[in-house]
């Protein structure tokens, strides 16, 4: 089977996804073509099996903006002429999903035959979809693909009620994670002293995008109240809209030595290895991926009860799930792990063990090997 994988490239959980699979389908011998505009940044090296086709936006005078999905379909086009793919596998719907099926459309007219399977991760369908001038479109996407998944069984439902699809046309793949690359080190402590962090000092970590869906200025709140108590320090991993308001923050309050900024990094296991709790403040997540890495790495979550997180966070097993803006139940549950730590180890182990059983990513890659072979099937 050959396999083209069209994402955004970025530190998104999307790309992160795409990217881990692609990897992972080709060590069971499928030939995978990465389609984007940049080299996802988790294919750092050669892979054997895994191909990148970089698409080139066009710009042109006549155009206000450069073109992008147009260029991409032809990139497609492209690709499945020159390795003769049998499917495209689309994450995120817009504009991925359009372009797999304009160049599916052409394609077709030719004679050769590919399925588009399109993964839905979130804000394509909750926020962007919805979006009155890109909802039929989106529909339009969602109906014509010859296959459909999401991340978490609330992204199948919310996309089913805001599409008007019916549930059975979604399937429901989790997200996963290479446990193998993702287990706590105990020489890995050492990042500590590079960042000046004292021995007894505990470590809170903020990972996101820091866009307003993730109210990045709550984990800041938490952190605050916390301080009233713990001595700690809040590291701030990931870059966004909100960074800056972040800073200035941290400048007015003085908290300059207890907050650090570490910016964009391409795999986060080595400041979740030094990490006591994960905080995450998202209005709404489908999955919540960092928080799964988290887990993997031993590390218990507090977040809010939003979204998808209910199905990989379990309430006081592996972590706490409060109320959304809650902020004083949030420093309550945090400084409950914090100032416990039997209880910090066992939530721990008990997330690493969920992490194994139901997010594994043998069994989740092979459900989505099964699913091509279904859609392949009947295109």
């Amino acid at each position: 089977m050959k396999v083209g994988i069209v994402c955004y490239p970025g530190y998104g959980g999307s790309g992160v996804v795409a990217s881990e699979l692609g990897k992972a389908l080709a060590t069971k011998g499928i030939e995978v073509h990465f389609i984007c505009f940049e080299r996802p940044f988790r294919l750092e090296g050669f892979e054997e099996g895994v191909y990148y086709h970089e698409v080139e936006p066009v710009d042109y005078p006549l155009f206000k903006l450069p073109l992008y999905y147009l260029p991409l379909a032809g990139k497609i086009i492209e690709v499945v002429r020159t390795y003769n793919l049998d499917l495209i596998h689309a994450h995120y719907a817009i504009p991925h999903t359009i372009s797999a099926l304009t160049a599916k459309e052409i394609l077709a007219q030719e004679g050769k035959k590919i399925g588009v399977v399109t993964t839905l991760h979130g804000t394509d369908v909750t926020l962007v979809g919805q979006r009155r001038e890109l909802y039929d479109i989106t529909r339009w996407c969602l109906q014509k693909s010859d296959g459909l998944t999401a991340v978490s069984s609330f992204l199948k439902e919310e996309t089913s009620n805001i599409f008007n699809l019916t549930p059975d046309a979604i399937e429901v793949i989790y997200n996963f994670i290479d446990l193998n690359e993702y287990r706590p080190e105990v020489v890995g402590q050492s990042l500590k002293l590079k960042l000046g962090i004292k021995k007894k000092q505990k470590v809170i970590t903020h990972i996101s995008n820091f866009r307003p869906v993730k109210r990045p200025m709550d984990v800041l709140k938490i952190f605050e109240k916390l301080l009233e108590k713990i001595d700690g320090v809040l590291l701030l991993v990931g870059e966004g809209p909100e960074t800056g308001l972040i800073l200035n923050e941290v400048q007015n309050k003085k908290l300059g030595g207890r907050v650090k900024f570490l910016g964009k990094l391409p795999k986060v296991k080595e400041v979740l290895n030094i990490t006591d709790v994960l905080l995450i403040t998202s209005e709404t997540e489908s999955f919540g991926l960092v928080a799964l890495e988290a887990m993997a790495m031993e590390v218990p979550v507090v977040a809010y009860r939003v979204g998808g997180l209910p199905e990989v966070v379990i309430n006081g097993e592996n972590g706490f799930l409060v109320d959304f803006k809650n902020i004083d139940e949030a420093v309550a549950a945090t400084e409950k792990l914090l100032l416990n730590p039997e209880l910090k180890i066992k939530f721990g182990q008990k997330g690493r063990l969920r992490a194994k059983e139901k997010f594994n990513l043998e069994i989740q890659v092979n459900r989505y090997l099964n699913y091509y072979e279904k859609v392949l099937k009947v295109v």
